[in-house]
């Protein structure tokens, strides 16, 4: 697979096979998101990855916690209309291919909670820093969550990022041993196989067209 491939094919999957993820093979994938840019070399990126009793155990947890305010705002840009939109289109595109309507508010709610067993991905990354990186940092974090989803696509994986988790940090950080005061829990990751016959996994997807994003000035 090239890197094109790679890019336009990976998508946020949510309905995954039960075929397990070797540790081979996610390990692999690891190794080479290392090399993922990095301002100033700092690599502030750190995560833990679970599969099998340990990551039930931690979704038992999470099933049964209230959830807590998250510790950053992933809703901001819904303060403008346009980004509104996109977040609208995304959803009754999701929601329209599992066949649920718009009122129907129970199976939205229903859908959306299996957010916290990750879609029954066999394995889940979770992701956390230093709390003393910086907007730079956060970014490139960013940057190497694709560089390992994009990885990922290589080896015929999927993924699904996922801010949700950040509703149960101090859960997430128990269970991983980490110490609140240090470190921010950023997001988990969905990793599996995707079940290719689901709709949720099938939908077309949108995005704005490059010109309202690009601009190309001094070129013949």
């Amino acid at each position: 697979m090239n890197v094109t491939e790679a890019v336009t094919s990976r998508r946020s999957v949510r309905e995954f096979t039960d075929q397990p993820v070797d540790l081979e093979t996610i390990r692999r994938v690891m190794d080479k998101a290392r090399w993922a840019a990095s301002g100033c070399n700092y690599q502030p990126w750190e995560a833990t990855i679970l599969t099998g009793q340990p990551l039930k155990d931690l979704q038992a947890k999470i099933t049964t916690t209230p959830p807590q305010k998250a510790e950053y705002d992933w809703e901001a840009p819904g303060q403008e209309d346009a980004y509104k939109q996109r977040l609208y289109g995304v959803s009754a595109g999701m929601f329209g291919a599992m066949g649920i309507a718009r009122d129907d508010g129970q199976a939205r709610m229903a859908a959306m909670a299996r957010n916290a067993t990750s879609f029954d991905a066999p394995a889940v990354m979770f992701v956390y820093f230093p709390r003393l990186m910086k907007e730079a940092q956060w970014s490139d974090t960013g940057m190497w969550l694709q560089t390992v989803a994009l990885l990922l696509r290589e080896e015929g994986l999927d993924s699904c990022y996922q801010e949700f988790m950040a509703l149960y940090a101090n859960v997430i950080r128990d269970h991983l041993g980490l110490d609140h005061d240090r470190y921010m829990f950023f997001c988990g990751m969905a990793i599996g196989y995707r079940d290719p016959d689901a709709p949720v996994n099938n939908f077309e997807r949108e995005r704005v067209p490059l010109d309202e994003h690009v601009k190309f000035l001094g070129f013949d």
